[in-house]
């Protein structure tokens, strides 16, 4: 297949090279002026599912105004390029503003609450989800990162933003440090803040459980 702006396959790429390929980027993330392969599967789209349906849920119970939906070809802008993570949750008011004015093809890190990547074990992008990510969110002052594991048992870590004067200016610098881990048998429980903060709470091993009929999704 012929790529636009593909440079003879050998990079670096832009975000504009990223939209310029016939398959718009789909499945890749940009990142150090590289494309990168997302690796995802049945089961790890399930448990992302699974799990933009309880955050939604317990935001619509609590009355916050925010937006929430699964990854896949949402594009969040970091200062590596453009991540694309499995579950983004958006202050009601900045998804409202999409709709005022030209709509970004890149939400900018800076305008989400949380982000959440579910790992595909032994895959390409399970490193970058456990490592270079968190680093990459943490900078851009996400308040929330959620990482889970849906195997060998469903385990999810809650990580929260800390913030720390450095340098001899005393910028703000922000780094995640754990605040909690629940796995199957668990119950997690989570608040996250919007206009009116809401409580997320449910044992992760619904992130891997048979559902009786696959009609009841």
């Amino acid at each position: 297949m012929s790529l636009a702006h593909d440079h003879g396959g050998r990079g670096p790429y832009t975000v504009e090279d990223l939209h310029a390929r016939e398959d718009e980027g789909r499945g890749l993330e940009l990142e150090d002026g590289w494309l990168v392969k997302l690796s995802p599967n049945p089961l790890h789209n399930y448990a992302y599912r699974r799990l933009h349906e309880l955050i939604e849920a317990a935001a619509r119970e609590n009355g916050a105004s925010v937006y929430v939906d699964r990854g896949g070809d949402w594009e969040i802008e970091t200062a590596a390029g453009v991540r694309k993570p499995d579950v983004i949750v958006v202050p009601g008011d900045v998804a409202d503003s999409w709709f005022d004015g030209d709509c970004p093809t890149t939400i900018p890190g800076q305008e989400l609450l949380l982000v959440v990547e579910v790992v595909s074990p032994r895959s390409g992008s399970e490193g970058r989800d456990r490592f270079r990510k968190p680093q990459e969110y943490a900078a851009m002052g996400i308040p929330q990162y959620w990482l889970v594991d849906y195997t060998p048992e469903p385990v999810v870590q809650v990580f929260v933003l800390d913030e720390y004067e450095a340098g001899p200016k005393g910028k703000k610098v922000g780094a995640y440090r754990l605040d909690q881990t629940a796995k199957a048998g668990d119950t997690l429980e989570v608040e996250v803040s919007a206009d009116k903060s809401f409580i997320v709470r449910f044992d992760p091993k619904i992130l891997a459980e048979r559902p009786k009929r696959f009609t009841d999704l």
